[in-house]
């Protein structure tokens, strides 16, 4: 089925000049953002401009600079926006997941992932902002892994502690590399390395969550 995103746009994105505090409002800045991983997948950062940006999402170009210094800015609140969503659409896994499971919810992380990155425009070339590095903060899988970790340990009545969050930060790192290789030997993703970089994550994690 595919996938079809929420009509909330980030509206606490550390790159926005100014948030959203009228639903029109929000509304167009979800449609600039839609549009700039529409143009990220038509024809790649180098290409991206704000004037683009705002031809396709039909907004005046004030209203992209009402919200955004510059392209590099805008990308980075659509890298924070699939972080949400990705944290949401986990969220909803999870819940039919029991709490004993830890393996059954890290598939649906893992899963949760590659549907994103399969059919979320603009999501294969800026994820969480691995491909394209944006923000001025901690990395992007780190970002991630602390989204996880409060996820996770929630569920599975963990102790968010520091051997919980550096054992999931490894298994971030380690699936974003195997990933990669996956989208590289074949654009949807080879099965096999996907298959391996499961079994790897179920291998590692025993060690802290059995």
């Amino acid at each position: 089925m595919p996938w079809t995103p929420p009509v909330e746009p980030v509206t606490h994105s550390t790159s926005l000049r100014r948030a959203p505090v009228q639903q029109r409002s929000a509304e167009r800045l979800s449609r600039i953002l839609d549009a700039c991983a529409k143009l990220l997948d038509e024809g790649g950062y180098e290409e991206l401009s704000t004037r683009a940006v705002a031809v396709r999402a039909g907004v005046p170009i004030g209203s992209v600079y009402r919200f955004f210094g510059n392209k590099r800015a805008l990308v980075d609140a659509l890298a924070e926006r699939n972080l949400q969503r990705y944290a949401e659409r986990v969220a909803g896994r999870l819940a039919e997941v029991p709490a004993t499971d830890w393996r059954g919810a890290m598939d649906a992380v893992l899963d949760e992932y590659l549907a994103m990155k399969r059919t979320a425009p603009g999501f294969s070339l800026v994820d969480f902002g691995n491909q394209i590095p944006v923000g001025a903060d901690a990395g992007p899988n780190h970002r991630l892994t602390d989204r996880l970790t409060e996820l996770l340990a929630a569920h599975l009545d963990r102790t968010p502690d520091d051997t919980l969050r550096r054992a999931f930060l490894i298994a971030v790192e380690s699936a974003d590399a195997l990933v990669r290789l996956a989208f590289r030997l074949d654009p949807s993703g080879d099965e096999n390395v996907i298959a391996e970089t499961r079994e790897l994550l179920r291998a590692y994690l025993a060690r802290v969550l059995d």
